[in-house]
């Protein structure tokens, strides 16, 4: 059954649509460079120190070949992140253009129940406390953001990567589309950059898996975009996250 919060978000999202029309326009160009930062490799959010669970996939023999870290990436993309992370950039994100702050942090506190491995919740929450760290300190503050900012520094909401992105385009003007793309391509770079430490893959092999992925992203991003639950089917990608912690030699802290 549908919470009455969902119920209340589907009726203020409806009425803002029809007061401003389909948010269908291109971002204009200061929109895309104050949320372009936060995406770019440059931004120190720490994510090259994480692989998400890629490094114990490839010592447990399970990704070998860029063929396979296709598949494994793919995966992750569509059934594991893709139904859980992209829905919960998304609930952010709405949780902005209704300026109800409850959603995003239903849908922090939901993504802190689903992620099985410590070391990925670590990683989760560092990440967004960095992003969203830096994000309340632009000169155009919002609001919402300080309120989830000061949230995340009492304790009161674990501060997840996935939300804290989904707050700060929101904030700087980005579509829920775009914003959930945005973050599955960063995931899916993170994952090409892993790779080229632990596997013989070349920075060319790696741009072509890039462009291989972007029809899965762009029609993950769409189908997300329209989905309000979280859920996930990836216990492969799962189970090599928490087999991670207890591999003899590391590159990465996840």
């Amino acid at each position: 059954m549908r919470s009455s919060s969902a119920a209340l978000l589907d009726n203020v999202l409806s009425s803002l649509s029809q007061a401003i029309g389909a948010r269908t326009q291109h971002m204009n160009t200061l929109a895309f460079l104050k949320g372009l930062r936060f995406v770019d490799s440059f931004f120190p959010s720490g994510g090259y120190a994480f692989s998400s669970g890629l490094e114990a996939a490839v010592q447990g023999g399970a990704v070998k070949d860029s063929e396979e870290l296709s598949r494994f990436v793919q995966e992750s993309l569509t059934i594991g992140m893709g139904e859980r992370e992209a829905v919960a950039v998304g609930l952010a994100h709405d949780a902005i253009i209704a300026g109800m702050l409850e959603v995003a942090l239903s849908a922090d506190l939901e993504l802190e129940a689903m992620k099985l491995g410590r070391e990925s919740r670590g990683a989760s929450r560092q990440m967004g406390r960095q992003v969203i760290r830096l994000a309340v300190e632009q000169r155009d503050r919002h609001p919402l953001l300080e309120a989830y900012v000061a949230a995340v520094e009492a304790d009161r909401t674990p501060g997840h990567v996935a939300v804290a992105m989904g707050l700060t385009l929101a904030a700087a003007g980005w579509s829920k589309a775009d914003s959930i793309a945005a973050f599955l391509y960063q995931a899916a770079t993170g994952a090409v950059a892993a790779a080229m430490k632990l596997l013989p893959i070349g920075q060319r092999e790696g741009q072509r898996l890039l462009d291989s992925w972007i029809d899965v992203i762009e029609r993950v991003s769409r189908q997300a975009a329209e989905q309000q639950t979280l859920r996930s089917w990836s216990p492969i990608q799962d189970i090599y996250a928490m087999r991670h912690s207890r591999l003899e030699s590391r590159l990465f802290r996840s």
